[in-house]
């Protein structure tokens, strides 16, 4: 009898589950149908603490068309929030900027109106409480880029024009002054800061100051001009092979179903041979119990994150090639294993060239003469190397083999003329 009421309680504590978690999916998919960017924000916020989670939501907003919002020092608040159908970024998601410090920012807004320059917002500022770090991040961050002036500038004097505020600030004890040096220090007040007449920053390194801030690019991404090259020139995503953490890490019920419903749906398995390309982000070198040297790299493309691990042997043979910031492709296997992310352990290592807008595209009959057909155009090909890429099509199979970069070509005329030649007029296209 005792048997039974156990079984019978276990099977209502389980639809009781199943009950709450139906309860909750509906409500979580009409919030999302119909109020899709309050939706994302409110995830934002919950894994703020997390880069590759905030990362993993704002891609999952561009891919909706939901535009993220740069942070502002006139319009944000600490937490992401909404604007009309856009997502204004939290400073909060900003490194060594405290709630205190947004707190006092925001007081000052409100009481004093928003900030028209950057004399306004330190003569505005309780700079008791805004220090010069909690600025130079929110200008690295891009929180003054409604000011229109350049980072480069505004970096170059922020600290001058705070220490001129702070010490005219002791200046004004009462009865240190008079009437009429207190009007002209307020009309100086309102005169904007000189900036020195330079450049701004390059590209890359306002979106590697953006990183440093926030653990993410924010105005693009330094693959944005690799975005068809990578295409060309690999077969895999790496958000193909990671596997995205729940976000109910502590309920194990749900987890193993999750991890169950995941590993079913991935489009790699263990072993299995890709080629992947981005951008290193993190490098950290090991010495293995026989005395030798191997790397542990983290890579970045457009979609994910994976860490990469590269062995003593490939790393002696490709070590130029693994520094922070430099862009590649990867060819290696996947590596799955129970409670880790998935790794790719890298077996060739090559940089990534920006490709031309073109491809040449050669038909051949069937994928079994693949390897026979680049065995004899390839001596050709690497006598016209460049950026324009080569890829195969079979008939047959109806598939495309992207060649190596070294095999891409120059798109001469000579080069042209010896592929049509070979393969036949109508079998050679530059599109």
């Amino acid at each position: 009898m005792l048997g039974i009421r156990l079984k019978l309680m276990k099977i209502f504590v389980n639809k009781s589950h199943a009950a709450a978690y139906a309860v909750v999916g509906f409500q979580t998919a009409y919030l999302m149908h119909y109020y899709p960017t309050e939706f994302i924000a409110a995830m934002l916020n919950s894994v703020m603490g997390s880069s590759e989670k905030v990362a993993f939501y704002i891609r999952f907003a561009k891919e909706l068309g939901i535009e993220l919002l740069l942070p502002d020092i006139n319009e944000s608040y600490a937490k992401f929030t909404v604007q009309g159908d856009k997502i204004r970024f939290g400073l909060a998601a900003v490194k060594n900027v405290g709630f205190n410090v947004i707190e006092s920012i925001v007081k000052s807004r409100e009481e004093k109106g928003k900030f028209t320059g950057l004399t306004d917002f330190c003569n505005k500022i309780d700079i008791s409480c805004v220090n010069k770090r909690a600025v130079e991040s929110l200008i690295k961050a891009g929180a003054f880029d409604t000011f229109k002036v350049f980072r480069s500038r505004i970096l170059a004097v922020y600290e001058k024009v705070l220490d001129g505020v702070g010490s005219q600030r002791k200046k004004n004890i009462d009865g240190q002054i008079s009437l009429f040096e207190s009007a002209a220090i307020k009309e100086d007040n309102n005169v904007d800061v000189e900036y020195p007449q330079i450049k701004e920053f390059n590209k890359k390194y306002i979106l590697a100051m953006e990183k440093e801030m926030t653990g993410l690019y924010l105005s693009g991404h330094p693959l944005d001009d690799y975005e068809e090259t990578l295409k060309l020139a690999t077969n895999t995503k790496i958000s193909d092979i990671i596997v995205e953490e729940s976000l109910e890490d502590n309920i194990s019920e749900v987890n193993s179903a999750i991890d169950t419903a995941v590993a079913n749906s991935l489009k790699v398995s263990d072993g299995d041979r890709v080629v992947i390309g981005g951008i290193i982000s993190e490098v950290s070198k090991k010495v293995t119990k026989s005395n030798t040297m191997m790397a542990f790299m983290r890579v970045e493309d457009l979609y994910g994150t994976i860490e990469a691990i590269v062995f003593p042997k490939t790393l002696e043979k490709y070590s130029n090639l693994i520094n922070v910031d430099e862009i590649i492709t990867i060819k290696g296997r996947v590596s799955i294993r129970e409670d880790e992310q998935p790794k790719i352990l890298c077996e060739d290592i090559q940089p990534l060239a920006k490709a031309s807008s073109s491809v040449v595209y050669v038909l051949i009959d069937s994928e079994k003469n693949i390897n026979q057909v680049k065995a004899d155009i390839k001596p050709m090909l690497l006598q016209y190397q460049g950026n324009t890429p080569v890829c195969i099509c079979t008939s047959k199979e109806r598939k495309k083999f992207m060649l190596d970069k070294e095999l891409w070509i120059d798109e001469s005329v000579d080069i042209l003329e010896y592929l049509r030649k070979k393969f036949g007029e109508k079998s050679v296209k530059v599109l």
